[in-house]
């Protein structure tokens, strides 16, 4: 199973919100829940968190054996 809470670590980290995530970085609502859910995303809004949290897709997913 994909995990997301690296990310909810990383935006702690650098200081980042939700709200930033979807007013600056163009991610909606629907997805920051995905997120939070472990839902599946598409590969683009992976990409466009790893540009605006300037990190490496390590720091904002995680595999987990089930």
């Amino acid at each position: 199973m994909i995990t997301y809470n690296k990310l909810w670590e990383t935006m702690k980290t650098k200081g980042v919100s939700t709200y930033y995530l979807r007013e600056k970085a163009g991610i909606d609502s629907k997805t920051i829940r995905r997120l939070k859910a472990n839902e599946n995303i598409e590969t683009k809004t992976l990409d466009k968190l790893c540009q605006a949290l300037d990190c490496q897709i390590e720091d904002i997913m995680q595999y987990v054996k089930n």
